[in-house]
């Protein structure tokens, strides 16, 4: 699986710590806010347990409450910022993605696996209007985004990639998106083959996405550089010999200094 972690002695594992940061990672888009059984629910905790991690979460100020819902305050955003302030990988790249974005009029990013998600860790915007884009730190599930598909293709256990996509629910956000556990294996095979994927129409209705692998110089894929456009009245393959020379040459760039 991606992002494999070291083993821990379970002498050094601070157990608290463990159940705190699952308090925090259980509010989503559908638990905006959440009571303290609901919190428990989520996280395996006792509602007792759960109700004492958000009482100090919120006296540390990571969560309010009106007296029965808890919510995440802005507060939580210092823990994610301050891996884009102090990661190597994001501050090396953007030099190169200011660049490509000026090159090819188009947003570039810089994406990683987290577990089996695509999170985008930096990015160049262009100065005209997009609604193809995606924001610092966005997640997003693999399969269905150019540069997931590539960092999927080479992954070294590509067993583990196949297993996880036969018990995965992807949902359809358009009418195109690739649900099937098979067409998926077949679109990793090809970008692993090929050495980059275009991807259309998955996550957004005429917006296109071409990526390619970002090596570090002992040849290990770290990352994926990619862009998203608007489809409009170019072809697949006009987009491949606009884009993809760019993306391979700025990935080749980059691949010194990572």
């Amino acid at each position: 699986m991606p992002m494999k972690n070291p083993p821990l002695d379970r002498r050094d594992w601070i157990a608290g710590l463990e159940k705190g940061l699952a308090i925090l990672e259980a509010f989503d888009s559908e638990h905006a806010r959440m009571t303290p059984t609901q919190a428990a629910e989520r996280t395996g905790l006792s509602r007792t347990a759960a109700r004492r991690y958000l009482l100090t979460l919120e006296s540390l100020g990571y969560v309010y409450t009106d007296g029965r819902l808890y919510g995440l305050t802005p507060r939580v955003l210092r823990v994610g910022w301050s891996y884009f302030d102090s990661a190597r990988l994001p501050r090396t790249v953007q030099p190169y993605l200011q660049q490509l974005s000026a090159t090819l009029n188009e947003s570039a990013y810089v994406s990683v696996l987290d577990g089996w998600e695509l999170v985008v860790i930096a990015r160049n915007g262009v100065s005209r209007v997009m609604t193809t884009g995606f924001v610092l730190g966005a997640r997003v599930p693999a399969p269905l985004i150019s540069p997931g598909v590539v960092l999927l293709a080479h992954e070294a256990d590509q067993a583990a990639v196949s297993a996880w996509l036969d018990t995965v629910e992807l949902l359809p956000f358009t009418p195109h998106t690739i649900t099937s556990a098979a067409r998926l294996r077949e679109k990793i095979a090809r970008a692993r083959v090929d050495g980059y994927a275009l991807i259309e129409q998955q996550l957004q209705v005429g917006v296109r996405g071409i990526a390619v692998p970002l090596r570090n110089r002992n040849g290990e894929v770290v990352a994926a550089l990619s862009t998203n456009m608007l489809i409009g009245e170019e072809s697949p393959e006009a987009a491949l010999r606009r884009v993809l020379p760019h993306l391979q040459e700025s990935a080749l760039a980059m691949l010194n200094v990572l």
